[in-house]
C-alpha cells in the first residue's frame, strides 16, 4: 500500500491541533488504498500543544510527533518534517485551519490522474482586504522580478509526488530553505486546487511584521538578481544626474556671476537624497549577504529534542 504523508507544523496550537487531526483522519479514511501518517512538528511551543499531540500519538500510531529543542523559525522548522516524510505523496497543512484539511482528498485524487503537485491556492479570503491587496502586489512585483512563473497566495499547502521531494530532498540542500520557491523553480507540472482561506477562530496568529517581512525577503533573494542589478543601474543614472547639475549650477554661476547664488540649500537636499538612495542600496546588498552567510553556515534545519511513534514506521521499514 502507498504512504500519504502529511505534515502540520505548530507552535502554541493547543486550541487547532485536536481538530486538525480529526478532520485530516476523516479525509483519509475515505482512501483506505493507502495508509497514511499525520506528522506534527512542534516548534517548542510554550502552551499544552505538545501534550495534546503526545496523546493523539498514544491512542493513534498514524500520527508522530517531532518536537524542536528550540523555536528554529517559521521557514526551517515546516522543511525539516518534509524531509523526513517518506511518504509516496507529501502534503503540507498548517494548524491554524485557516486551509480545509477536507481539500487534501480534492489534491489526492488529482495527485492519483498523474499531476505531480498539487497546489492550494487562495483566490479569496476572510482577511482584511487591504492586506489580500497587499500581498497580490508582493506576488506580482516578484513575478516581475524573475522569470520564473511565481503561483499567487500559494504558501506551501499542497501535495507533493514522492519524486518532487526527492529532488527538494537532493538538490536543494538550503539551510534556510524558501519552500514556495523551491516548487515554483522546478517547474514539473502542477495542478492548482482553489479555496476561500478563512480567518482563524482559535489562537491567534504568529506571523508579525518581521515574520511577513522575512518571507517577502527570502522570496525576492532566491528567486531573483534583479534588485542588485537596478540597485547598480540606479547608481549610474543618479552619477549621472549629478554631473549635469553640478555642471548646470557652474555655466549659470559663470555666466550670471553677480545675480545668480546657490546657496546651501541644494547641496542639503542632495546630501540627504544620496545618503538614503545609498542606505536602501546597502539594504539590498546587505540581504543578499546576509543570504550568503546563512548557506556558508550551513546549519541544520533543527535540532530535535524528541521524536514521538517514528520507531514503529522504522521497524516496518527496517522488514521491507
Amino acid at each position: 500500500m502507498k504512504l500519504i504523508s502529511i505534515v502540520s507544523p505548530c507552535y502554541n496550537e493547543e486550541g487547532n491541533v485536536e481538530q486538525l487531526y480529526r478532520r485530516t483522519r476523516e479525509t483519509l479514511a475515505r482512501f483506505p488504498q493507502y495508509r497514511y501518517e499525520h506528522i506534527f512538528i512542534d516548534n517548542a511551543s510554550k502552551d499544552k500543544t505538545v501534550e495534546i499531540l503526545r496523546g493523539l500519538a498514544a491512542t493513534d500510531p498514524n500520527v508522530k510527533v517531532i518536537v524542536n529543542a528550540r523555536n528554529f523559525g517559521h521557514i526551517r522548522s515546516p522543511h525539516h518534517a518534509l524531509l523526513t516524510a517518506e511518504g509516496d505523496a507529501v502534503g503540507v497543512l498548517l494548524s491554524d485551519l485557516q486551509d480545509p484539511p477536507e481539500l487534501i482528498g480534492e489534491m489526492i485524487e488529482e495527485w492519483e490522474r498523474g499531476t505531480p503537485i498539487v497546489v492550494g491556492i487562495k483566490n479569496t479570503s476572510d482577511e482584511a482586504g487591504l492586506m489580500y491587496g497587499i500581498r497580490t502586489l508582493y506576488y506580482r512585483t516578484v513575478a516581475m522580478l524573475t522569470n520564473i512563473r511565481v503561483l499567487e497566495h500559494f504558501h506551501g499547502f499542497g501535495l507533493y509526488d514522492r519524486k518532487v521531494m526527492e529532488i527538494v530532498r537532493t538538490r536543494y540542500r538550503d539551510p534556510y530553505p524558501y519552500f514556495r520557491g523551491i516548487i515554483a523553480e522546478i517547474g514539473l507540472p502542477y495542478k492548482a486546487v482553489y479555496y476561500n482561506q478563512k480567518r482563524r477562530e482559535r489562537g491567534i496568529t504568529k506571523n508579525n511584521f518581521y515574520t511577513l517581512y522575512d518571507i517577502a525577503m527570502l522570496g525576492i533573494t532566491n528567486l531573483s538578481k534583479v534588485p542588485l542589478r537596478l540597485v547598480t543601474f540606479l547608481g549610474f543614472v543618479l552619477a549621472v544626474l549629478s554631473a549635469l547639475t553640478g555642471f548646470g549650477y557652474l555655466v549659470a554661476k559663470l555666466v550670471l556671476w553677480n545675480s545668480f547664488t546657490i546657496g546651501i540649500a541644494p547641496v542639503v537636499v542632495g546630501l540627504f537624497f544620496f545618503g538614503s538612495v545609498q542606505l536602501v542600496a546597502l539594504g539590498v546588498i546587505g540581504e543578499y549577504v546576509g543570504s550568503i552567510h546563512t548557506m556558508v553556515q550551513n546549519r541544520p534545519l533543527v535540532i530535535e529534542k524528541e521524536r514521538i511513534n517514528f520507531e514503529a514506521s522504522d521497524d516496518e521499514t527496517a522488514r521491507r
